[in-house]
């Protein structure tokens, strides 16, 4: 056994090849013939191409192989991945029938004849696979040439007789997607509701139970067949383009998005104002019906924190307009004061943009003579004919296309526009004949179909980079490719029907999509297409709102999105949520930082926790962070919910009930909320209901601890900066405050002592507005009634009632009613010591 270390020498060391006679056992099956390894790649000539394998991480190999035969215009690079990777250390270990090649975690196993990979990890199988690389035909001996298709082009695994495999991206078919054959060819569904196949933004990327992830990365139209063809193979298949995949495997099934998120990219932190209520629909007609609507938003006491101009600001119709990207201004006649004055109330703009510019636009001569359009087989712009008009579509991976747009963006940036909404980017019509320049290659629509919203993200994000160095992005898009989270798209499910049906896949949508770093995926609150209205639906859609990753009711206008145009009932319940969204704030902003940092999904599959199979089928309920779980209502008229809680005790959020986990309750539901708990040994922080993230602050901060006897120790963070400067945490523009509980029961004398330590982490900048003490009110949860209170050694005065608790400095009162123990005190130290007892 030799050891390698991928060095900057690129030091290589050849092995001698062996020759190896094929098997008359098998037809058709690769041959090895020799290896060589450089770094930590090892390259196999077969008797039909190279395979190479590339390890990317301890955790990721990255295998790709090249026919002989095949000389046709491929796309090489890669979409989905990072541009580079630190070194990996390797081993390689060989004999006369397989090579062994390894990382500190995971075993490429590789069968010589035929040849063949298995993958496992400390020793265990992971997956095999079948036939593996198939060039999409035949390569005779004769000729070395592809002779007929035999079998679609793509690659193929064996599947275990119990694997339940996710993935695929957006569809509705519950969350095991095995027995499906699924199209990859990203494809808008308007007003789906309980299934769909295909939808907008596709991924060609699989997890598994047995613990181990697939990314196939090729972007061009192709299948995605999960044991559909046959029940114990699943293949990917592609028109053309790279045969690559990766194979991933992780410590457990969370770590398994942390290992993918590695190598394909983390999101960067939303501005803060992202998370609040954005106000939206299709469309604001004028600059006065969007002011009227603003004002009623602060009449009726509704926080908002940014409004989303549909198509009407560049046309007044919603036909043969589209490609002016300019404002309307006989709508809008004063569009820079419309968004400074939205400013000044802390509301901030946004912008739809799609990639179609029509013939009847204003700038398609703009266009033509810019040659940024895909091009027809002539070499003149592509035209044709779609719902909007007579179009042609901006070669997005064309750099002076790339150019092109953003100089239209940065002009509306100049003007205050603050976000962008990226429409119809899969895109929506896209002529196979249609002809792309990709890294200076000629590709028809087809070999980049799927990967086109991923390019026109990657053009907004890396221009903000050079341009708006210090600013965070906002880009709101509805398709994608794996890996397009690390330019900060945040993608939403599409056209849902406004209706029951439509609400009951949310949940899955946004799940699927977060197993694969794609963590801010959300849905139309109140459902987009159709007049159905359903006041009911409504409030369900939005409470359930609180608890997903963008708040953002919109729709066609036959019934109004916003609450602020409905009946009192429906202002007053809505209104309690979106204000409650507001006072988790701290809570859902320390969730976006974590998922930057390590891929962690706000919204987790029960199974991430549990690590049981089980699990994996449940498509309705979820972990919101690792403090809550929730059980959106999704059926009209219910009074009475079963609810199978994961394990540990939890406390209903709303009433503070004690529930103990792994039973299922029957529990009474009203129209006021939907159902939300709270796992014993939580610190959920939160601050009192602004009108906007500009006026955010939590210099008065209040702190929630849900003790139990069970839970001896616990421990969390929250973490603040000012919201809005990119990569504030790797400047030290930060602060940490950290969480730690420990509870000690004396079983002698039954005397109970629980100890909080709360401490402050400050990056070595701080940010602005960092608050330089803070007005903390604790309230434990489940408390017992305390002999002493003691705050860094010094007791406090127990009061007697709330009104004298509210009004003193610093107190305690414990609430015999509630078994609530309010601590008020003012934080100015780093480090606090809190004892009961």
């Amino acid at each position: 056994m030799i050891m390698f270390f991928k060095s900057r020498f690129g030091q290589t060391v050849l092995f001698s090849s062996l020759a190896v006679l094929f098997s008359s056992q098998v037809a058709n099956a690769r041959e090895y013939i020799s290896h060589q390894i450089s770094g930590d790649n090892l390259i196999i000539q077969t008797d039909d191409g190279q395979i190479k394998l590339d390890y990317l991480t301890d955790y990721s190999v990255e295998v790709s192989f090249k026919a002989k035969a095949d000389n046709s215009a491929q796309i090489n690079a890669s979409f989905s991945l990072l541009e580079s990777f630190q070194d990996v250390a390797v081993t390689l270990e060989q004999n006369q029938t397989e090579l062994k090649f390894n990382s500190a975690q995971l075993t490429a196993l590789i069968q010589k004849s035929p040849l063949k990979i298995q993958y496992l990890q400390q020793g265990k199988l992971l997956v095999s696979e079948a036939d593996g690389f198939i060039a999409g035909g035949e390569n005779t001996a004769e000729s070395g040439q592809l002779t007929h298709k035999t079998k679609p082009r793509g690659v193929e695994f064996k599947l275990s007789q119990n694997e339940k495999i996710l993935g695929g991206g957006e569809r509705v078919l519950g969350m095991d997607r095995r027995g499906y054959r699924l199209p990859l060819y990203n494809k808008a569904h308007y007003g789906y509701g309980a299934e769909s196949e295909q939808m907008n933004y596709g991924l060609p990327a699989v997890y598994s139970s047995k613990q181990y992830m697939i990314l196939f990365d090729n972007p061009a139209s192709g299948w995605l067949d999960i044991g559909k063809t046959k029940a114990d193979i699943l293949s990917f298949e592609a028109e053309q383009g790279r045969l690559s995949y990766v194979v991933i495997g992780a410590e457990n099934y969370a770590d398994l998005t942390n290992q993918y998120t590695k190598i394909t990219g983390r999101q960067p932190m939303p501005p803060r104002w992202a998370l609040g209520y954005i106000a939206s629909r299709f469309g604001y007609h004028t600059e006065q019906e969007a002011r009227e609507t603003l004002t009623l938003f602060k009449q009726n006491d509704f926080p908002v924190d940014a409004i989303i101009f549909d198509l009407y600001w560049f046309g007044k119709d919603v036909q043969g307009h589209m490609g002016n990207l300019d404002w309307d201004y006989n709508a809008f006649p004063n569009p820079e004061k419309m968004i400074a004055d939205f400013k000044k109330d802390g509301i901030n703009t946004v912008l739809i943009t799609e990639p179609f510019i029509l013939t009847s636009s204003k700038k398609w001569q703009d266009a033509v003579d810019n040659q940024i359009l895909a091009l027809d087989s002539s070499g003149q712009a592509k035209t044709f004919d779609f719902y909007f008009g007579n179009t042609g579509l901006i070669d997005i991976f064309k750099p002076q296309a790339k150019d092109w747009f953003w100089d239209i963006y940065h002009n509306l940036m100049q003007q205050g526009v603050e976000g962008w909404w990226g429409d119809l980017g899969e895109p929506e019509v896209h002529p196979a004949d249609a002809l792309h320049q990709v890294n200076g290659k000629t590709v028809n629509a087809n070999a980049i179909h799927n990967a086109y919203g991923h390019e026109w993200a990657k053009t907004l994000y890396q221009n903000y980079q050079q341009d708006y160095p210090n600013k965070r992005p906002f880009i709101l898009m509805r398709s994608g490719f794996t890996g397009s989270q690390r330019f900060g798209m945040i993608p939403w499910t599409g056209d849902v029907g406004r209706n029951w049906d439509g609400l009951k896949p949310q949940v899955e949508l946004s799940l699927q999509m977060s197993l694969f770093g794609l963590a801010y995926t959300h849905s139309d609150l109140g459902g987009f297409a159709g007049d159905n209205w359903d006041e009911e639906l409504y409030i369900r859609w939005l409470q359930y709102g609180v608890f997903q990753p963008i708040y953002r009711p919109h729709a066609q206008e036959a019934v109004a999105p916003e609450p602020v145009f409905h009946s009192e009932k429906v202002q007053n319940i809505t209104r309690q949520s979106i204000k409650l969204r507001y006072q988790l704030m701290p809570y859902l902003y320390t969730m976006a930082f974590e998922n930057s940092q390590t891929g962690k999904p706000l919204m987790q599959p029960l199974f991430f926790a549990s690590e049981q199979i089980k699990d994996i089928d449940n498509r309705y309920d979820y972990l919101w962070g690792d403090a809550f779980f929730v059980s959106p209502v999704i059926e009209p008229g219910v009074t009475e919910k079963s609810i199978e809680l994961p394990a540990g005790i939890w406390f209903d959020f709303y009433t503070d009930q004690k529930l103990s986990g792994n039973q299922t309750h029957k529990l009474a539901i009203n129209i006021e909320s939907i159902p939300a708990f709270v796992k014993a040994g939580s610190f959920v922080p939160m601050v009192d209901a602004v009108n906007n993230a500009a006026s955010y602050s939590s210099e008065q901060l209040t702190l929630h601890y849900y003790h139990d006897d069970t839970v001896t120790k616990a421990s969390a963070f929250m973490y603040e900066d000012d919201g809005k400067t990119a990569d504030s945490f790797n400047q030290g523009m930060y602060e940490k405050l950290l969480f730690n509980s420990r509870f000690e029961l004396n079983k002698a004398n039954s005397e109970s002592k629980l100890m909080l330590d709360l401490s402050r982490e400050q990056g070595d900048a701080g940010y602005q507005n960092m608050p330089d003490a803070r007005s903390l009110n604790l309230i434990i949860h489940h408390a017992f009634k305390p002999k002493l209170v003691a705050i860094n050694d010094q007791a406090l005065a127990l009061v007697d009632t709330y009104q004298q608790f509210i009004t003193a400095q610093s107190a305690v009162w414990f609430n015999l009613h509630t078994k609530q123990l309010m601590v008020k005190l003012n934080w100015q130290v780093d480090q606090l010591s809190v004892v009961i007892k």
